[in-house]
């Protein structure tokens, strides 16, 4: 068994999510071969050297899975696309491209954190291509910490605002872009998340996209078994119920 998630938006404000996820580490990841995590899997990251006490704490847990022999991947996303190795090497868990192709209930699939198929979306695509610009990033990492919250701080500002003011069909996947990346990659199966929009699209060709959603209530999980891929959803209260 093998289990996807995406978009817990992990946040010391939010305990909620915490503990959700604590129990699911210990209910279903400690029991499986690996768990990918497909970014924005924290609220805001504004490096490895910022780390709290509750990052700390979150890698720890990674590690005890990881110990127990699950192998964990971590892809970034477009909120935590900073964190680095030493973060990886606390936790245990190995930094994931995007995109990345991955053998999944025998067969291939295709992995995206799902902000790059949001090309609809021309301002936020112009600012994507800034922000992971390499030059750019190393310039991230190395500003003085209060620089950063400054600039997060803003810019999610600014980005809720914008959000707002845009049409949905904006704010999500363009289908020409996916069926453009589906055929570079000569997949059937895309897995990704970001638009917190669950749901399993069924696409010509026998092929599918598959989206994860984010952890406002429920968490959202992909279990991927020999023969099949089964998006499903736990409410919170169930998982800190059944510990």
């Amino acid at each position: 068994m093998i289990l996807l998630i995406s978009d817990l938006h992990l946040q010391e404000e939010r305990p909620d999510i915490t503990g959700a996820f604590l129990a699911f580490l210990e209910l279903h990841a400690k029991h499986a071969q690996a768990l990918y995590i497909l970014g924005d899997f924290f609220e805001v990251w504004l490096g490895d050297d910022a780390m709290s006490a509750y990052h700390h704490s979150i890698a720890a847990a990674l590690k005890a899975v990881a110990a127990g022999g699950t192998q964990i991947y971590l892809m970034h996303g477009n909120r935590d696309f900073l964190v680095g190795e030493q973060f990886c090497q606390l936790a245990s868990c190995q930094l994931l491209k995007d995109p990345s192709m991955v053998e999944l209930a025998g067969e291939d699939v295709l992995l995206m954190h799902g902000d790059s198929l949001c090309t609809s979306d021309r301002s936020y695509m112009r600012l994507r291509r800034v922000l992971r610009n390499p030059l750019i990033l190393f310039i991230l990492r190395n500003l003085p910490l209060a620089t950063r919250q400054r600039l997060a701080g803003d810019l999610r500002s600014k980005s809720k605002t914008s959000t707002r003011m845009k049409a949905s069909d904006i704010t999500d996947v363009n289908p020409a872009e996916v069926d453009a990346v589906m055929a570079h990659h000569q997949v059937r199966t895309l897995i990704h998340g970001h638009t917190h929009r669950p749901a399993v699209h069924e696409l010509t060709e026998h092929r599918q996209r598959i989206v994860l959603g984010d952890w406002e209530t429920h968490a959202w999980f992909i279990e991927a078994s020999a023969d099949q891929l089964k998006l499903q959803a736990l409410p919170f209260q169930s998982l800190n119920q059944a510990l």
